[in-house]
């Protein structure tokens, strides 16, 4: 990946529109990485994989749900107050 300082590709906007149709095109700001430029394309496909995985936690959760595999959330919280007090925290 090609990485490019913020003014620089502020300079060049039009060479970095170009480039991220080819691939991912990094952008630092005093010298740390602040963005990622991609072609449009690109970021459907990420943006799909994402809402893909985030459909599989959801069925999971429900799975488990429907399975029983839960704990009440109060019951979870006081065990984890009762961890940190025995603890000395």
């Amino acid at each position: 990946m090609e990485i490019l300082s913020a003014s620089d590709a502020k300079r060049e906007f039009g060479e970095v529109l170009l480039k991220a149709q080819h691939g991912p095109v990094g952008i630092n700001k005093n010298g740390k990485p602040v963005a990622v430029m991609v072609s449009a394309a690109e970021y459907a496909e990420l943006d799909s994989l994402r809402a893909k995985l985030l459909q599989q936690e959801i069925d999971i959760g429900l799975e488990d749900i429907r399975a029983g595999r839960v704990k009440d959330g109060k019951d979870v919280m006081q065990r984890l107050r009762k961890k940190v007090r025995d603890a000395g925290l």
